[in-house]
């Protein structure tokens, strides 16, 4: 497994929930996600899953391009997204950025802001465990 960021390698999910990366490096992930009906609950509303793959694929980028150079990526131990404004379309913007960086993990901070309105959608805290590349 290759910790740099390349999103061909994203998986089917990850592409499925749709975030576009802008700018990754271990200290800042910016893209965004253009939300329509395909990622509704049956009740019209963006599902909460989509928010949470968004915050953990954004740290998990971040967190792994932070110790890429060590020869370890970053692996999700925890992950606490609040849903705070439902939403049923339109861009939201995704910014990851970290509280604390250590040796042996990592714990990244990642807003969902709407596009239009500037208010923020749902946030989330990742907590990370670096671990070696097993080639």
């Amino acid at each position: 497994m290759n910790p740099s960021f390349d999103p061909d390698t994203f998986s089917r999910f990850v592409k499925g929930a749709g975030l576009e990366v802008t700018e990754a490096s271990g200290t800042r992930v910016v893209g965004h996600i253009d939300l329509d009906e395909n990622h509704h609950t049956p009740w019209g509303v963006v599902h909460g899953g989509v928010n949470t793959t968004a915050v953990e694929t954004a740290a998990s980028i971040g967190a792994s391009l932070a110790v890429q150079d060590r020869n370890e990526f970053a692996v999700g131990v925890h992950n606490a997204t609040d849903f705070l404004s439902s939403t049923r379309a339109g861009r939201v913007e995704v910014l990851a950025e970290p509280l604390q960086q250590s040796r042996i993990q990592q714990l990244w901070l990642v807003t969902i802001t709407s596009a239009e309105t500037g208010k923020t959608i749902a946030r989330g805290q990742v907590r990370l465990q670096n671990v070696p590349i097993r080639n």
